[in-house]
């Protein structure tokens, strides 16, 4: 028997290697398979190269449970280790004998998994005991134990073993008992385990007899030792990729696409990433990509290596130029790995590309599922952007499609206004924008449907990256204003019959919750609507925009604004400027004369003011000035309250304020139900 100390610089080793070396406990487990599939691996080198001559055997590697006994052992039928080997690579910690092996057959070990040193010790997080026992492949070798309880000291003797390879026995710790439970070995098995390239075989498959599910005598082999990335592209059919999909994500519709990735330098790089349907927002979820290194899976938190916007992708990348022990610091600054995240977005959009010009006829039938992710990658990367601005679509409200340059040249003619600026007008729903995408048609312009999450990001985005381009959406002003071809008309109201209209309708507004409305008269053309409303297309998208940037919570917080516009040119609005006109005309003209007057008067004080320096004007002037404003103020509030009770009872006002606020979605609850009653009894006159 031989003891000794392992070899450390600090008899602290193992709580550090308990605490800090990995950061979930769990992790052990991958770990000793990927050491015995490790030793499998160099078994089957040795037998190609001719090195070893013997029979290979059954090379599964088999978990067994001992609950009695508290153990979970872990049996490989690999090269095993001599005496010497255990205490070159076991005492002699973060030395991994895969690179003495790696250096000798370099050629023929690309599926060799560990090139790192501790993965063994990670056994110590969930033992109070370890032991191995192993006989080497060389010919003449003896089965050695080696036995270590969680210090620095160690025990070798010789043992008995009938077979080439290892055992390692894990004598589970009393906090950690959970790793004695089938299931939870078989769910991590499932979870790290479930495409290595060795048979990894644990208990026995089960079957339903007698009433009750009992064991057969066939191996239960956890997994698939050739997942389909390892394959080539050219021997799989559609069939195979839903297969696997389905393999990795039993719950999910099909995908739409994908895209099998295949490199080997200047780094090694396999995988298949899918494009998967979106039915909802929710559906939108990152951590659904799997990172492995040789068929061992590392993480589902690619952020790094898989550029930020193709992490609502799903499937696989697996690359050996990534470590099992991956950390986030790691991911940003090693170069392979940056080298990776360009590649995967090149290879991206190469095959969005060749979908497009290959069948634009079914990349349009699924450009509503995909574009979130086009959109996404052209706000957050210039070069994907680039390229994808080729095979990125506009839909319009007729589900027409275009690129960004078709669409471009088919509106350029009819919507680029006096200043020399292309309109690009937008509805976000074509039902509840009908009327404004309706009128927009009959001035013979396009409407866009912009539907989707990020549409108005991505509108902002490109009136950045176009030349004289400006998005507008359809409901933003009236139709004239919207791509203005020439001056204003402006409408041949005085002064008094615009305040009078204004005043009708604005004191009869609603008081809805964080809406402010502002009124104003406009030539619109007796064809016209009497009332529209509409919505400023700046205060709406930084409104929008707060939804996705930090820093602009400020514009979600304050209210919409809505401009009520009348239309001067409308019999119905003229009917009812008269009408207030004829009933009202005793009471305002009196008001109407003093406010003239008070005006007047205002403005001569303010032209004498400003004649003075701040200073030089005395107490008696600003009393004056303000004691005139005051007097005004007290004759707008006659006026108002005069038109308000006028307008309070009438009908007619009431009825077209419902109708606006109705076409625009704004007519609810009470407001709706009072709506309804009138609309009966004006039919009923």
């Amino acid at each position: 028997m031989q003891k000794g100390n392992i070899g450390v610089t600090t008899e602290n080793i193992f709580p550090v290697i308990k605490k800090f070396l990995y950061s979930d406990h769990e992790i052990f487990l991958r770990e000793m398979v990927s050491n015995a599939v490790d030793a499998t691996q160099k078994l089957k080198t040795l037998s190609k190269s001719g090195d070893f001559k013997g029979e290979e055997g059954d090379l599964s590697v088999r978990l067994t449970l001992d609950e009695k006994a508290g153990t979970l052992t872990i049996s490989d039928h690999g090269i095993g280790m001599t005496a010497e080997e255990i205490d070159k690579y076991i005492n002699q910690i973060a030395f991994s004998g895969v690179t003495d092996f790696l250096e000798k057959y370099k050629d023929q070990a690309n599926a060799i998994i560990g090139h790192f040193g501790l993965g063994f010790y990670s056994s110590f997080m969930v033992s109070k005991k370890v032991e191995i026992l192993t006989k080497s492949w060389q010919e003449g070798a003896k089965a050695v134990r080696w036995t270590c309880d969680g210090s620095p000291e160690y025990t070798i003797e010789d043992a008995e073993k009938a077979d080439r390879g290892t055992d390692i026995i894990l004598h589970i710790d009393d906090d950690c008992k959970e790793f004695l439970e089938k299931s939870r070995i078989e769910s991590l098995l499932q979870k790290y385990c479930k495409f290595l390239p060795v048979p990894v075989v644990f208990g026995k498959q089960q079957e339903w007899k007698d009433g009750k599910m009992q064991d057969t005598d066939r191996d239960n082999v956890i997994n698939n030792v050739e997942p389909l990335w390892t394959k080539t592209p050219s021997t799989l059919k559609d069939e195979d990729y839903t297969s696997f999909y389905r393999t990795l994500y039993p719950m999910q519709d099909e995908p739409l696409f994908w895209i099998h990735l295949n490199v080997d330098y200047p780094f090694h790089l396999t995988g298949v990433l899918y494009f998967p349907r979106i039915q909802s927002n929710i559906d939108l979820q990152k951590g659904k990509i799997q990172l492995y290194s040789n068929q061992v899976f590392v993480t589902d938190q690619v952020e790094g290596i898989v550029p930020d916007f193709l992490t609502l992708l799903h499937g696989v990348i697996d690359s050996p130029d990534i470590p099992l022990n991956v950390s986030r610091s790691y991911l940003q600054s090693d170069q392979n790995v940056k080298k990776i995240s360009t590649y995967i977005t090149k290879k991206v959009a190469d095959r969005l590309n060749s979908i497009f010009k290959e069948d634009r006829e079914n990349y349009e039938k699924k450009w509503d599922d995909v574009k979130i992710f086009i959109h996404y990658g052209m706000l957050s990367q210039d070069d994907f952007y680039d390229r994808a601005k080729d095979f990125a679509l506009f839909k319009d409200t007729e589900g027409k499609y275009y690129t960004l340059d078709e669409y471009r040249d088919a509106i350029k003619e009819a919507q680029t206004d006096k200043d020399g600026t292309l309109v690009y007008l937008y509805a976000n729903n074509r039902d509840a924008e009908y009327t404004y995408i309706n009128n927009a048609r009959k001035k013979g312009y396009s409407v866009l449907l912009f539907d989707g999450q990020l549409d108005t990001p991505l509108a902002s985005m490109l009136e950045q990256k176009l030349e004289k381009t400006r998005f507008t959406r359809v409901d933003a002003d009236t139709i004239d204003r919207l791509i203005q071809k020439e001056e204003q008309r402006q409408t041949n109201l005085s002064a008094e019959d615009t305040t009078l209209l204004t005043t009708l309708f604005a004191e009869q507004l609603p008081h809805l919750e964080k809406t402010e409305f502002h009124t104003e008269v406009q030539a619109l053309g007796a064809e016209a609507a009497p009332v529209v409303i509409t919505q400023s297309e700046y205060m709406r998208r930084m409104k929008d925009m707060s939804r996705y940037q930090s820093g602009m919570a400020f514009y979600g917080q304050m209210p919409d604004m809505y401009q009520f516009v009348l239309n001067a040119d409308h019999p119905l609005i003229t009917a009812q400027l008269s009408a207030a006109n004829t009933q009202l005309s005793a009471e305002l003209s009196p008001i109407q004369s003093e406010l003239k007057g008070l005006n007047a008067r205002l403005a001569v004080l303010q032209q004498e003011a400003d004649k003075k320096k701040p200073e030089e004007v005395t107490a008696e002037e600003k009393a004056d000035k303000e004691q005139t404003q005051k007097s005004i103020d007290e004759q707008k509030a006659r006026l108002n309250e005069t038109i308000r009770n006028y307008g309070k009872d009438n009908q007619a006002v009431h009825q077209l304020i419902d109708l606006a606020l109705l076409q625009n979605g704004m007519l609810r609850g009470e407001a709706l139900n009072k709506f309804v009653e009138r609309s009966i009894s004006l039919i009923n006159k």
